[in-house]
C-alpha cells in the first residue's frame, strides 16, 4: 500500500493567524480569554486552545463585562461588534483577512444603492457574518433553485459575493444561473472564493485519478474539509472525513494500492502526521508528497499583539517574504 499527499494540504494563512491570536491573547492577558464560537472548525485545535485557556462560547451574553474577547476566523455581524463594544469587551478579531474583504465589498455596493447576492451555506458562521454587515437588501442562495425563485428590487442594480470556503465547480454553476437570469449582475473585482480554497480542490482534482481511496483530515463542521470529500466523489473516488486516525476504519484501505491523504485548511499538520502513522500500521509501506503550489502568504496579527505588521486599505494582507524552511507547517500544540 502507498500514501499519496495532497500539496497543499492542511493550515492556510488565515487560520494560522487566528490560532496565533488566541494563543498571543492568552500569553498578553492570561486565561481566560473567551472566543466567539469554535476560533476554527476544527476539533483538535479547540481542545488544544481550551487546555491553555481559551474558553469557547456561542454569544457574548455570558462574557464577563471588560473580558477578553476574540472573533472567530469566520467573521461577525456589526450587530455582534456594536454588542462587543456596548459590553466593554476588549475585542481581538481574527476574522481572516479575505472574509473581511467581502465585508467591505458588501459595504462599498451598499453606499452605492446596489442590491447583493451572497453565495454560501445557510447557517455557517461566516455566512451570518456576511449577511449580518447589511440590514437588509442582501439575499442568500444555497442553489440553483435559491437562483430560480430569487425576487430583487432592481436587476439593474445587482451584484454577487460567495462564501470563501465553497466548492468552486458548485459556485461556477450556480455564478452563471445568476448570470443568466439577471445580465446586469456584477461580480466581485477579485474572486471571494480564497486561494486556499482553491489550491486545496486543485490538489484533490490532480490527487483523485492516481489512489483508489482519499481521506481527508478535518473536522465535520468544516466547510472547506467537506468540500475536498465532495470533490474526490465527484471524480469517482471513495473519500472519507476523519478527525484523526480515531475514525480510520481498516476496511476503507483493506486491498487498496494507492491511499490518497490531504487536509481541510482548519487541520493542523500534526493530525495529518498521526493518519499517516495508522496508515502505517494497516499495511503502508510509503508515503510520497506530490508535486503541488507553495503558499507563502501570511497575514498581519492586530494592533496589540506584539508584532509588527502591513495591512492593505481594504484590510486584506500583503504577501510575505517566504518563511524559512520548516517554520510553516504544524502547530504542534494545536
Amino acid at each position: 500500500m502507498e500514501v499519496l499527499l495532497a500539496q497543499p494540504r492542511g493550515f492556510c494563512a488565515g487560520v494560522d493567524r487566528a490560532i496565533d491570536i488566541v494563543e498571543r491573547a492568552l500569553q498578553i492577558n492570561g486565561a481566560p480569554v473567551y472566543v466567539r464560537h469554535e476560533i476554527v472548525h476544527n476539533t483538535f485545535v479547540v481542545e488544544a486552545l481550551r487546555a491553555k485557556g481559551a474558553v469557547f462560547v456561542q454569544e457574548l451574553d455570558v462574557v464577563p463585562p471588560g473580558a477578553t474577547v476574540v472573533f472567530s476566523a469566520h467573521g461577525v455581524s456589526r450587530a455582534v461588534q456594536a454588542e462587543a463594544q456596548r459590553r466593554g469587551l476588549h475585542v481581538f478579531d481574527a476574522t481572516c483577512p479575505l472574509v473581511t474583504k467581502v465585508h467591505v465589498e458588501i459595504a462599498k455596493l451598499r453606499a452605492r444603492g446596489c442590491e447583493i447576492v451572497l453565495i454560501g451555506h445557510r447557517g455557517h458562521p461566516e455566512v451570518e457574518g456576511t449577511m449580518g454587515q447589511a440590514d437588509e437588501g442582501i439575499y442568500l442562495v444555497e442553489d440553483l433553485a435559491d437562483v430560480a425563485r430569487l425576487d430583487v428590487r432592481d436587476p439593474q442594480h445587482l451584484a454577487y459575493v460567495t462564501q470563501t470556503t465553497l466548492s468552486i465547480d458548485d459556485a461556477s454553476r450556480i455564478v452563471a444561473a445568476l448570470c443568466e437570469r439577471f445580465p446586469a449582475i456584477a461580480a466581485p473585482k477579485q474572486a471571494d472564493i480564497c486561494y486556499a480554497t482553491q489550491n486545496r480542490q486543485d490538489a484533490i482534482k490532480l490527487l483523485a485519478p492516481q489512489v483508489d481511496v482519499v481521506i481527508v483530515v478535518g473536522s465535520r463542521m468544516s466547510s472547506n474539509s467537506n468540500r475536498l470529500r465532495e470533490v474526490a466523489e465527484r471524480a469517482g473516488v471513495p473519500a472519507y472525513l476523519v478527525d484523526g486516525p480515531q475514525d480510520i476504519e481498516a476496511a476503507w484501505v483493506c486491498q487498496r494500492r494507492r491511499i490518497g491523504l490531504t487536509a481541510g485548511a482548519s487541520a493542523p499538520e500534526v493530525r495529518v502526521q498521526a493518519v499517516t502513522d495508522r496508515l502505517r500500521e494497516l499495511g503502508a509501506s510509503s508515503v510520497t508528497t506530490l508535486q503541488g503550489k507553495r503558499e507563502s502568504i501570511v497575514f498581519p496579527l492586530p494592533v496589540g499583539l506584539g508584532r509588527k505588521h502591513e495591512s492593505s486599505p481594504d484590510g486584506g494582507a500583503k504577501p510575505a517574504a517566504e518563511a524559512p524552511a520548516g517554520t510553516k507547517p504544524a502547530r504542534a500544540s494545536a
